[in-house]
Parts: structure tokens; sequence; C-alpha cells
């Protein structure tokens, strides 16, 4: 799938404490820790260079772990929010296309980022809530610890969701999901899902 994540490149065995290389250019990875503007190996492992914005990614890939599934610019990810505010929705990344990842990474869904129309009428909680299974899509590195995402589509948005009964949720408008046992209707920022 087309800008899913960026390609990585292996490079040389490296031991912790090695340099790798330095901020600015570069942003530190999984396996790499920073230390007075430089990035250096926090494990043993593989050297990994990748793309993320207009950066390095500098990661280090521990001997015997499976390749490093990174998200890149564009990438459409699968994500559980963890919690709201009225600025923003944090999340945690769990697949990078279809790929699951074995560290989550986090990201934010900011309130200008929720839709693509009456930007101005959006309220976070009425567009997600913590629990919620969500399909964005990676618009921005953002800042040192989260990705910068966006679910301003109509195929991107809350995918699956309970009820505050505990009962799955069903869609019923792109702005609103119905408890399945209930019958109550619940705000959400929907995903439409095209079903075979």
């Amino acid at each position: 799938v087309h800008g899913d994540f960026s390609s990585p490149m292996m490079g040389d065995l490296v031991l912790p404490g090695q340099r790798l290389g330095e901020l600015g250019p570069c942003v530190e990875g999984v396996g790499t820790h920073v230390h007075r503007g430089k990035i250096y190996a926090s494990i043993v492992g593989m050297k990994v260079v990748s793309q993320k914005d207009d950066k390095q990614l500098l990661s280090v890939q521990g001997i015997g772990e499976q390749p490093l599934i990174v998200p890149g610019v564009d990438a459409i990810v699968t994500c559980k929010v963890k919690s709201v505010n009225p600025r923003m929705a944090k999340v945690a990344i769990v697949c990078v296309g279809a790929v699951p990842v074995k560290d989550s990474f986090r990201g934010i869904i900011r309130v200008q980022d929720v839709r693509a129309t009456e930007k101005d009428k959006v309220e976070i909680y009425k567009s997600f809530r913590p629990g919620d299974i969500v399909i964005a899509k990676v618009i921005s590195l953002g800042d040192a610890r989260s990705y910068f995402l966006s679910t301003a589509s109509n195929e991107l948005g809350v995918a699956y969701a309970t009820s505050a009964a505990g009962f799955p949720l069903v869609p019923s408008s792109w702005c609103e999901m119905q408890c399945s046992r209930t019958g109550v209707q619940e705000f959400r920022k929907v995903a439409r899902l095209d079903t075979p």
C-alpha cells in the first residue's frame, strides 16, 4: 500500500552507547536515546534508517526481532483512543496499514484535524471516547513524542466503539452510532467502511 510506511535501510551492528547521529537532521526511534543533542543506541542490534517527514528516523532493531514498522506521513493507521480533552484525543497506534506494530506509537488527533468541514464546530467529546477504535491518517511527525493524525475524510474515523451501557455501537449516520442493545444514540465521528 503506497505511503503506509517508509522503507527502512538496515545498517551495521551497533552496541549500546554507540553514536548514531545528531538531533535536527535526525530523530530518535525505538532502541535509541538522546544525550546532549546526539542520538545513541540503547540496545545491541542493527541500525535502521528510515524517513519520517523530511528527517531520518534512527532506530535499532534488536537481534532476532521482527523488522521495525514505523508509521510514515500519509500512512493509514488503526489506533485506540486513550483519553480525550477539549483540544485533542490521545491515541495509541496499534496497526500501520494492515500490519500490527510490536510497540504501540502515540498519536494525537487535534480538534482541527477531526473533519474537513465546519472545523470550528467540532467537539472532541462528540467525536471520540476512550476505548474507541479509530482509523486515521498520519499527517506529520508532530512533536518528539506523538504523531499528528487526521480523520478529515469520509473513510476515516471511529470504526468500532461500545456504548455507555457496554454494548457494541452500530453506525447510524456520519456523526452518530446506535447501541445495539438499548437503541440509544451516541455522537461519534464515524468512519464510512466499505463492506463487501
